[in-house]
């Protein structure tokens, strides 16, 4: 019985020591910076991310990123037409903008973005690419998918949308599916 009591005091000084180094990693000296661009640039609080999809913020001085638009409709297309679009961006902090990731939200949107570090006041180009392929009805289809920016930021995350309708030529040849294999 002893044993056991032991053995509870330690794994609980253990769970303490780990929340305390936790909290003394936290830098709290970093005043976060306020976008003030025509479009501010916030977390989706309905849809977060999550926690598996996540990428850590890059460590550093934060700055601020200002983009010129932050959605795009492409209208309507045909099912199989890839459309790209360019997304502009200015470093409007006083410090460099490292860009660490840019992930879609799907396999069918992939962005690009700049690996080298922007200077403040530099302008930047994000070019995200949406393929349609096996998007599309007859009725065109709504398409929206985001792209999550994660960057030297505050907040860490920015996101890009593009969307538009993919419609599917009625006389297009169906796609086939293999049959199944007979058991026996």
């Amino acid at each position: 019985m002893k044993i056991l009591k032991v053995l509870s005091l330690f794994v609980f000084a253990a769970m303490i020591l780990v929340s305390c180094k936790k909290d003394a990693g936290t830098d709290t000296s970093v005043a976060p910076s306020v976008n003030t661009s025509q479009q501010a640039v916030t977390p989706n609080v309905a849809n977060p991310t999550p926690a598996k999809e996540a990428t850590e913020a890059p460590t550093g001085p934060l700055t601020t990123m200002t983009f010129a638009e932050t959605s795009y409709d492409f209208g309507e297309i045909m099912e199989g037409e890839k459309v790209v679009h360019e997304y502009t961006f200015t470093n409007t902090g006083k410090e460099a903008l490292v860009i660490k990731n840019a992930k879609g939200s799907c396999g069918c949107t992939v962005p690009d973005w700049p690996r080298e570090p922007i200077a403040p006041g530099a302008e930047g180009v994000i070019k995200v690419q949406f393929d349609s392929k096996g998007k599309g009805k007859v009725d065109a289809a709504a398409q929206s998918k985001r792209v999550t920016i994660t960057a030297n930021t505050d907040p860490a995350n920015t996101f890009l949308t593009i969307k538009g309708k993919v419609k599917k030529d009625p006389n297009a040849a169906p796609v086939a599916t293999p049959a199944p294999k007979p058991v026996g």
